[in-house]
C-alpha cells in the first residue's frame, strides 16, 4: 500500500499584490537637474535593473514592517534625490533626469504559500522569484513617465523578500548596492549613511553629442519570449582558489595560495590571472563545448567594467549613475576549446589590463560619433555577457533582521547566455554565478566534467 508522493504545489502565480503607495523624500531635493551621461544612455532601451534580497521572518507585524520600511524609505530618498525624479528630454534632445521629488513606488505583496526553502530549493530558480519585482518588463525610457524606482516588499510563508526595480539609465549595479546598503542601513536606525553618493557631473562621461532616440522610445534589443533556464551555480573559495592556482600553473595548488591568503603580490609570484577571470574562463569554455559551435565560429565574451577607478582622474567610488562599459573578448570556438584553460583566461586578462583611462576614452568618443542603445543580446548565438560582481555588498544589507539569506534577480535583462556574479552567501571569496541560457545549453554545461567539478554541491 504505496502512498503516492505528494506533488509540490505550482508556485507561479502565487503572488497577490496588496497595495501600491507613493514614497516622497523625508527632505525637498535642492540638487539640480542631472544630465545623463554616454554610459546612462546606452541603457534607455534596457529593462530597470531588479535586484533583491531574502530573509527570514522579521519579528514585525506585517503592517509595523511596511510602516517601518516606508518611513525608512523616504529618509533614504533623501540622501538619493535622482531615485525620487523622473526623467525629461529637454527641447534638444537631451535626456536629463530632474530631481522633483515626483516619488517613489513601495509595493506590499502576500505569497503565503511560498516558504523561503521554495526559493532556494530545486536546481533552476523558480519562477516565482519573477514575482517578487514590480515593473517587469519595463524599459528604462519609461521613466519619463513612471517611478525612477520600485520596492517591493513580499511577505512569504516564514520570510520576507524585498525587491528593487530600478531605472538601468539612472544606477549601475555599484549605485544601486550603494542605494540598498543605505537603505538597510537607515532601517536599522543609522543617524548618518556611512557612505554618500557623489552626483557630480564632471567627467569624460558627460557629452553634449544627442542621442536620438525613435518616436515611442527604444526597445529591447532581445527576444523576451525565448525559452530559458535560470540556475545559480556556487563556487566555495577552495575551489576558486583550485582553479585559480591551476590557471596561474602554481605546482603546489591551492595550499600555497590559502597559506599566503591570496594576497600575494605579482613580483613574488607569477599569479596575474585574477580568481573572477579563472572562473568566466571556466563557463565560456563550458558554454561554448555545449553550444556545439562550428570551430571556426566566433565567440564574443563581454564583460561589464566599472570605469570609475580606470579614468585619469579617478571618479569619486561613490559616484551616482552608470559609469560601466562593455569590455569583448573575441577568439573562436576553436580556440576556445582546443587550447588549454590558461590561453583562454589570459585573453580575458589581457582584455580588462588594456582597459585603461586612453581606451575608456576611445570608447567614449566611439559612442559620441555614433550615439546609440546598447544591444543586449545574443544575436549571434555564440556570445556570452557577463554583469553584476561578486565585490558588490549583497550581504551586507542587515534590515534590522538578520542578513539576507540569499540574493536573487528579477527576469529584467535576461537573454541566452547572460550571466550575473554574486558574492556567495559565506563571503571569504566565494561566487555564485546566475547563469541564464538556452534549455539545451544548460543541460550541456550540466554534464561538463571541467565545469561541475569546481561547483560546490552543497
Amino acid at each position: 500500500n504505496t502512498k503516492e508522493p505528494t506533488k509540490m504545489p505550482s508556485l507561479e502565480n502565487s503572488v497577490t499584490v496588496i497595495s501600491t503607495n507613493k514614497v516622497f523624500p523625508d527632505k525637498k531635493s535642492t540638487l539640480a537637474d542631472l544630465k545623463l551621461s554616454v554610459s546612462d544612455l546606452p541603457m534607455l532601451s534596457c529593462h530597470y535593473i531588479q535586484k533583491g534580497c531574502l530573509f527570514t521572518r522579521p519579528h514585525l507585524t506585517p503592517h509595523e514592517l511596511l510602516s517601518h520600511l516606508e518611513h525608512s524609505l523616504s529618509l533614504t530618498l533623501s540622501h538619493f534625490p535622482p531615485l525620487a525624479g523622473r526623467l525629461s528630454t529637454s527641447e534638444d534632445g537631451h535626456v536629463f533626469l530632474s530631481c522633483n521629488d515626483a516619488g517613489a513606488d513601495i509595493v506590499f505583496a502576500e505569497a503565503k504559500y511560498v516558504r523561503v526553502g521554495d526559493v532556494m530549493a530545486g536546481v533552476d530558480v523558480p519562477g516565482v522569484v519573477k514575482e517578487f519585482f514590480s515593473y517587469d518588463r519595463a524599459v528604462s525610457y519609461e521613466g519619463h513617465n513612471r517611478p525612477i524606482l520600485a520596492v517591493q516588499v513580499t511577505e512569504l510563508n516564514d520570510g520576507v523578500f524585498i525587491g528593487c526595480s530600478v531605472n538601468h539609465a539612472v544606477v549601475d549595479g555599484t549605485s544601486l548596492w550603494n542605494f540598498v546598503n543605505t537603505f538597510a542601513e537607515v532601517s536599522r536606525g543609522a543617524e548618518n549613511a556611512t557612505r554618500q553618493p557623489d552626483f557630480t557631473r564632471e567627467s569624460v562621461l558627460i557629452s553634449p553629442a544627442v542621442l536620438k532616440v525613435p518616436r515611442g522610445g527604444p526597445k529591447v534589443t532581445f527576444d523576451e519570449n525565448a525559452p530559458l533556464r535560470e540556475r545559480i551555480f556556487s563556487f566555495t573559495r577552495e575551489q576558486i582558489l583550485e582553479l585559480k592556482a591551476m590557471v596561474n600553473g602554481e605546482r603546489n595548488g591551492v595550499e600555497s595560495l590559502l597559506d599566503r591568503n591570496d594576497a600575494v603580490s605579482k613580483t613574488e609570484s607569477k599569479l596575474v590571472i585574477s580568481s573572477f577571470q579563472s572562473l568566466c574562463a571556466l563557463l565560456w569554455r563550458a558554454i561554448t563545448r555545449a553550444r556545439n559551435l562550428p570551430s571556426a565560429k566566433t565567440t564574443t565574451f563581454r564583460m561589464a567594467v566599472n570605469v570609475r577607478h580606470r579614468l585619469s582622474p579617478k571618479l569619486n567610488p561613490e559616484y551616482f549613475g552608470n559609469a560601466i562599459q562593455s569590455v569583448p573578448t573575441f577568439a573562436t570556438a576553436g580556440e576556445v576549446l582546443s587550447r588549454d584553460i590558461r590561453w583562454t583566461a589570459d585573453q580575458l586578462n589581457r582584455s580588462v589590463a588594456a582597459h585603461g583611462d586612453e581606451r575608456t576614452r576611445e570608447v567614449v568618443a566611439d559612442w559620441e560619433a555614433n550615439p546609440r542603445c546598447f544591444p543586449l543580446g545574443n544575436a549571434d548565438g555564440a556570445s556570452v555577457t557577463m554583469g553584476s560582481s561578486p565585490r558588490f555588498p549583497m550581504y551586507e544589507n542587515d534590515f534590522g533582521w538578520g542578513k539576507p539569506v540569499a540574493v536573487r534577480s528579477g527576469r529584467a535583462n535576461k537573454f541566452d547566455g547572460k550571466i550575473s556574479a554574486f558574492p556567495g552567501r559565506d563571503g571569504n571569496g566565494s561566487v555564485d554565478l546566475e547563469v541564464v541560457i538556452a534549455p539545451e545549453t544548460m543541460a550541456g554545461i550540466e554534464c561538463d566534467g571541467e565545469f561541475m567539478r569546481y561547483v560546490s554541491k552543497v
